[in-house]
């Protein structure tokens, strides 16, 4: 035996130090990969939506509602299935209603206990009982535990339950215990989130989907263009925070920035008030706040044309300072004639601008910012980086996110990955360095990540830089098009300029060839692997699909945000994948909690795509599968060193 291995043995060792304790290990681990896989839930481009994104995880996008047809089948009527599903979704709600009707809640407490248990011990059934004594709220482990759990060592079964379930009436805890098992049910239905990027932006509650995301319970993030441009504010970074602060006020989201993070906007306000106090900035009206009364959408059209400003001059000092970035043609400042009210692009055309009423711009540099411009810009870099609740919604995405995720044979990405037109992997120049594939993206995740932990103050500026890159870049993975024309859709009415053309990822997913070397780059089978993105909605009002290239791509951008329905057609999609294979479900628009709890409404989930396991998938099939079959290897060559006399046991 190699030292190496006698030593890793060694370790082993003092986690299970003797041979009756190393073989029940392997015996348990065995024992869990007969087990089903637990259900995936994959979700992508959730852009502040979070009512939306909080019912679907209530309600496991319709799980929860099979649970209780599989439980109860034709024993309860469609109307109490309902009620009951509400209940698991909402159960503080919902309860506060019943008590406002029901004459006899003793006995609705009794009833609802019971079918809540049944449900319980259904969705509990493929987990060991060490995964659900993890997953039970620590109060009443032990009670809901007795109560899912079956006793064969107890004779009359119904007394010993009945004596529990009275108990707990009795005691005055029936309301906190239907809380607990709802919570449970709601847990247990989703083993994994997926979340393929794009939290932020767009909607009023992305701080809300953090929070919710901060107590999940198995998860992880790829990060998405908007996600990645709120973590370059948050590391200070200059155009990053020009530009969230653009989308918020844009989308009259602003309350996301002062009462959700308490970043105070008072300077911004009091600047743009004092340079744009006359200008009536028509061209910088808000596409969103239309509870805002006539003053707050004028000073929101002034404070959104100053920082725009802004925007443009911080994005061209980055451009300039990182002549690698090959971005030259968005520099745009010089290009004005402030004369003539025209500006010539690069491509040599000439056009009107819609607006030339620029007092901060110092037409013999122009991409300097004005002393009240840097002083608004240091006060709001000050405030980003102090502000402790975005630092730790900003480090769950670094801690459980990436720009990819291989896990159980599906690859799990945002945007693209930038492809020349033949289809061949594009090398991307990043500081000096080309890179290409698989390789491209660990090396500007490794850059993200320096942006906040690199102790070298250049690392963490490149580091910044390469954040704004990855938002805005014309090779960036998670951007995927030849450039951000956010200038000339404010400035240029001519739409032709608008346009901005995607990378060849998105023209190229219907042929196999290149699917399959995709897959292969990243050390997957084509024959079994995915690849499951989203960030370009799929316009399924038009008869697109969502699956391309025979299923081997899956796209489930289908219009969480509001802003993005009008050309899905639909309101987002989920992808399931269980034991029994995957399931693409589509999404109807979600009301409101106030009517699913009162109305008993429920997001109606169409399945659009399915496609079944030849057989039902077990854990000994998953990632994890292969890590805990490696452990059993590894116990048993313990076990044969006990035996051998290599290793003194520790009794």
């Amino acid at each position: 035996m190699k030292k190496e291995e006698l030593r890793y043995l060694q370790r082993l060792s003092e986690l299970y130090p003797t041979i009756g304790k190393a073989s029940t290990e392997i015996i348990n681990l065995q024992s869990i990969l007969n087990l089903p896989k637990g259900t995936e839930h994959f979700m992508s481009d959730l852009h502040g939506e979070y009512e939306a994104f909080s019912h679907v995880l209530r309600n496991g996008s319709g799980a929860v509602r099979k649970k209780i047809d599989d439980v109860f089948g034709h024993t309860l009527s469609n109307n109490d299935k309902r009620s009951l599903a509400t209940l698991i979704y909402y159960p503080r709600e919902k309860m506060e209603l019943v008590k406002k009707t029901e004459t006899d809640m003793e006995n609705w407490y009794t009833i609802t206990l019971y079918r809540l248990i049944e449900v319980c011990k259904t969705t509990a059934s493929k987990y060991t009982r060490s995964k659900v004594r993890k997953a039970l709220p620590a109060d009443y482990a032990y009670v809901i535990e007795e109560l899912i759990t079956e006793k064969a060592e107890v004779l009359d079964k119904e007394a010993y339950y009945d004596s529990i379930v009275n108990t707990i009436i009795q005691i005055g805890g029936a309301e906190k215990f239907i809380i607990a098992l709802a919570e449970l049910i709601q847990r247990l239905v989703v083993d994994h989130l997926h979340i393929l990027g794009d939290i932020y932006d767009r909607g009023p509650g992305p701080h809300f989907i953090m929070d919710r995301l901060m107590e999940y319970h198995s998860l992880d993030i790829q990060w998405g263009n908007h996600d990645v441009v709120w973590m370059g504010a948050a590391a200070g970074e200059p155009a990053c925070i020009a530009t969230v602060l653009r989308n918020s006020i844009r989308y009259g989201n602003l309350d996301i920035l002062e009462d959700g993070y308490g970043i105070n906007m008072i300077p911004l306000a009091t600047f743009a008030m004092e340079v744009y106090g006359e200008d009536p900035c028509e061209i910088f009206e808000l596409k969103g706040g239309s509870s805002y009364n006539a003053l707050e959408k004028e000073l929101g059209r002034k404070m959104h044309k100053a920082i725009a400003v802004m925007q443009f001059k911080l994005e061209g000092q980055l451009i300039r300072r990182n002549p690698e970035f090959h971005m030259e043609d968005r520099c745009l400042l010089h290009r004005i004639h402030p004369e003539t009210g025209t500006i010539t692009m690069p491509d040599g055309n000439e056009y009107k601008m819609l607006d030339c009423a620029f007092p901060t711009i110092d037409w013999e540099d122009p991409y300097a910012l004005s002393e009240g411009e840097q002083d608004v810009m240091d006060r709001l870099s000050q405030a980003f980086r102090n502000c402790e609740k975005l630092q730790n919604h900003i480090r769950l995405l670094l801690d459980r996110g990436g720009l990819y995720k291989v896990y159980n044979g599906n690859l799990l990405f945002h945007g693209s990955i930038p492809l020349n037109e033949d289809g061949t992997f594009k090398e991307v120049e990043i500081y000096g360095e080309t890179f290409r594939g698989k390789e491209l993206y660990d090396v500007l995740e490794a850059y993200v990540r320096r942006a906040f932990y690199a102790v070298d103050r250049a690392e963490r500026s490149r580091g910044g830089d390469i954040l704004w890159y990855i938002w805005a870049g014309p090779n960036s993975p998670l951007f995927g098009k030849d450039k951000m024309t956010t200038f000339e859709r404010y400035f240029i009415a001519e739409k032709e300029i608008h346009k901005e053309k995607k990378n060849a990822y998105y023209r190229l997913l219907e042929n196999e060839e290149v699917v399959d070397s995709m897959l292969r780059e990243f050390g997957l089978d084509p024959a079994a692997g995915h690849i499951i993105n989203g960030h370009v909605p799929v316009h399924q009002i038009e008869g697109e699909s969502p699956v391309k290239c025979g299923g081997k791509v899956i796209v489930i951008d289908g219009g969480f945000s509001k802003a993005y329905r009008k050309v899905t057609g639909i309101a987002g999609y989920t992808l399931i994948y269980s034991s029994y294979g995957l399931i693409l479900s589509a999404h109807e628009p979600f009301t409101s909690a106030e009517a699913a709890v009162s109305q008993e409404t429920d997001i109606v989930s169409n399945r659009v795509a399915v496609r079944y396991a030849a057989r039902r998938q077990l854990v000994g099939d998953t990632d994890n599968g292969r890590a805990l079959k490696e452990r059993i290897e590894e116990l048993k060559e313990l076990l044969d060193a006990y035996r051998k006399g290599i290793i003194k046991e520790k009794k």
